[in-house]
């Protein structure tokens, strides 16, 4: 399966998702929408799951990474296929919690986990935190002891590795917010520290090199890094860690720029993870460890997109044409962010070949409220459904309510049903938390 089977046209010549007409699903439940097909989501969950059970004798767990798209149906899935999930904030905990998500297949991320999220997580007694500071480490270990327990934890390391992507989304470089450095010893200085805790167990490592990586040797380099500091570190401190996680990073496609991977190239990227990770084990005589990998965007981004109405449509002789959308910034702050790529249909004439070079612009007062620019599409009129591709990952997560427009409802598409999985925002749900103070009125 791949997002070129979920998005279909019809013979309308209307653009399908799931076997559901987005035409009718934009008169239906209104633009701007989030549209996420179901099967490709329990697709490839479940590919990322089996390729551990098959190739690593079930010994792991693939965690879905929650910042991609978080809300309550996410995780219920999740749970029905069974998988575990990361969080990296007390709401995104809060969100699987209210799912009735099982608390131990719960891990925490984060550079600054705030004291509440800390304790929080303690209550919930979530499968294992990620320490990324040695004052996280203090207030964990302290919290824990008021409770009478011992939590699991995790060290983030940093190999150092070069994932060729966006700067910003670069996280295993030698400069980085997140993690210990293994180059320079700071790695292995955490490690004696949380070992002197008594009640902190750690369990091993986190790595995550970065996002929208397509070069499986990237992945690959990372494993052998953190294998080999695994060695040395059981030489030094007679520690031997029981868990590796990876994290996740695997890229999808958003425009033919990037690579059309199926189910059975991301099976090929696990693969070779999962091969060196044991050839290099066997090579230093350590125990294979437990492996998370941490999948988000590649679960949902290809499973969603967004359908918007067209509304002006003005030509500026010899610059550009800008085809306005109800939409924006506000619901896919991606391009204002990293110049993110798109493809977009005109849904309602999915049929008709692309003729004209356009911008696409949201409706925010900001000059650079643009979805993508020099994108291909049909003479586009007044009224017309424009879908944007690949938008399930990091854009309901980033939306905001930027000039007081709402965020975009979402809906769970599947054998051509549609449900609400986010409901539609009202102009009461804007003002709700505001107050004016007595000296005001």
């Amino acid at each position: 399966m791949n997002a070129r089977d979920t998005l279909k046209i019809n013979r309308k010549g209307h653009l399908e998702i799931g076997g559901a007409d987005c035409v009718e699903l934009a008169q239906r439940f209104g633009t701007p929408l989030y549209v996420f097909d179901e099967e490709y989501i329990r697709a490839m969950m479940r590919v990322y799951r089996d390729t551990i059970n098959e190739e690593y004798d079930g010994n792991g767990l693939v965690l879905y990474a929650s910042k991609a798209f978080s809300c309550e149906a996410i995780y219920a899935i999740a749970k029905q296929e069974k998988i575990g999930v990361d969080v990296v904030s007390g709401g995104e905990l809060y969100t699987a919690m209210q799912a009735g998500f099982p608390a131990k297949d719960i891990y925490m991320h984060g550079n600054n986990k705030l004291p509440r999220e800390i304790c929080y997580a303690l209550d919930c007694k979530i499968g294992a935190i990620v320490v990324d500071a040695y004052t996280e480490a203090d207030l964990i270990d302290a919290e824990a002891e008021k409770r009478g327990m011992v939590q699991d934890v995790l060290i983030r390391v940093n190999p150092g590795v070069e994932a060729h992507t966006h700067a910003y989304v670069q996280t295993a470089t030698t400069d980085s917010k997140f993690g210990f450095s293994l180059s320079d010893g700071t790695a292995e200085r955490m490690i004696g520290y949380i070992l002197g805790k008594k009640h902190l167990r750690l369990k091993g490592y986190h790595c995550h090199i970065g996002s929208q990586i397509f070069e499986k040797q990237s992945f690959v380099i990372a494993a052998e890094k953190v294998i080999a500091f695994s060695a040395q570190v059981k030489k030094n401190l007679g520690y031997e860690a029981d868990t590796l996680n990876m994290g996740g990073g695997f890229g999808i496609w958003y425009t033919d720029e990037d690579a059309k991977i199926d189910v059975n190239g991301y099976r090929a990227y696990l693969q070779a993870l999962i091969a060196a990770v044991k050839e290099k084990c066997a090579e230093y005589g350590l125990k294979r460890p437990f492996i998370l990998i941490e999948p988000g965007r590649s679960i949902v981004g290809e499973a969603g997109i967004t359908l918007y109405t067209v509304g002006a449509v003005k030509e500026i002789p010899n610059v550009r044409k800008y085809v306005a959308i109800d939409g924006g910034m506000f619901d896919n702050p991606r391009y204002a962010l990293y110049q993110s790529k798109y493809t977009a249909v005109l849904a309602n004439r999915a049929a008709e070949d692309p003729i004209e070079l356009v911008s696409v612009a949201g409706k925010c007062c900001e000059s650079g409220d643009l979805i993508g620019v020099n994108m291909n599409l049909p003479a586009a009129r007044t009224g017309d459904v424009m879908a944007i591709f690949s938008t399930g990952a990091y854009n309901y997560s980033m939306a905001s309510n930027y000039n007081r427009n709402f965020i975009p409802a979402a809906v769970l598409v599947k054998d051509g049903k549609a449900d609400y999985i986010v409901k539609p925002q009202t102009y009461e749900d804007l003002v709700r938390n505001d107050v004016i103070p007595d000296r005001l009125k």
